[in-house]
């Protein structure tokens, strides 16, 4: 996505006033859904029972979108299914997909804080800014963000793809990895590059960002072109990686992830065709 369109973020705990107000239903990090990949309504959860957390997290075309979460033990009523970004990619609009990367997000950050982390106590919803608090201790947890530096590495007419045994089966990718303590994004890049190819970048090159809800990550995307040495497959991490030409590509990301972007872009330069997002 490279816009929220309608979607606006917010926050206010408790439960909304507005009966209009679109629920975003998870149990624990699943979405719930009716047929057809629509969102259900209040009686449709009501056999859920109380939900550990509820509040608004933000209006999608005017209409305020609540979230509640209940532990993921709960079983799912009937008539409903599970759904995430990847499989309502291109079937819900750009605003509702942004809608549902806060909500997965934030349903995270809610089940793993229930109780402090530093005394142990039951955490509450804070009143008037998205974070949980300790009513013992005052500790505050915000929502958590974990920076990934991804780079799509250009040799010539070349792109290089690795293959992670946590890919789907054939599918391969730009290399990627957590910002460490301390690391800019970009120092983040090279040792990933180095440490999973075995090869030196240069001229790193901002591409874009994503926010990508497995379970909170954003992305920080790059395009950078190959300094020196040889591939060679960090054992642990990579199954399988190489050079490809763009009418020679294997399996790709899923559409809606940066990744896919970066890739169908840069092929696009290199064909000499015109890059359509």
């Amino acid at each position: 996505m490279t816009a929220r369109a309608d979607f606006e973020p917010a926050y206010a705990s408790g439960e909304p006033r507005d009966v209009s107000a679109l629920l975003f239903p998870f149990i624990g990090q699943s979405l719930l859904l009716k047929p057809n990949a629509e969102l259900p309504r209040v009686e449709d959860v009501q056999g859920l029972g109380e939900p550990l957390r509820t509040f608004r997290f933000g209006t999608l075309a005017g209409q305020a979108c609540v979230l509640k979460v209940w532990p993921s033990e709960r079983a799912i009523p009937e008539g409903l299914s599970v759904g995430d970004y990847r499989t309502l990619w291109g079937r819900w609009p750009e605003g509702s997909l942004a809608a549902l990367v806060r909500a997965k997000q934030l349903a995270v950050w809610a089940l793993h804080n229930l109780f402090c982390g530093a005394c142990g106590q039951p955490m509450i919803l804070g009143q008037m800014e998205i974070a949980c608090v300790c009513p013992t201790c005052e500790y505050k947890v915000y929502p958590r963000i974990s920076p990934v530096a991804i780079g799509l590495v250009v040799k010539g007419d070349e792109i290089l793809l690795a293959r992670s045994s946590r890919f789907e089966p054939g599918m391969y990718s730009a290399l990627a990895g957590f910002v460490e303590a301390g690391e800019s994004a970009e120092e983040c890049l090279h040792r990933e590059v180095r440490e999973e190819a075995g090869i030196e970048i240069q001229n790193l090159r901002y591409f874009g960002s994503q926010s990508w809800p497995y379970p909170h990550s954003l992305m920080i995307g790059f395009i950078a072109d190959y300094r020196s040495g040889e591939l060679v497959a960090q054992e642990e991490e990579i199954e399988d990686l190489g050079w490809f030409k763009p009418d020679g590509l294997p399996r790709l990301p899923h559409p809606g992830s940066l990744a896919r972007r970066m890739i169908e872009f840069v092929c696009a330069e290199l064909s000499g065709r015109a890059y359509r997002a």
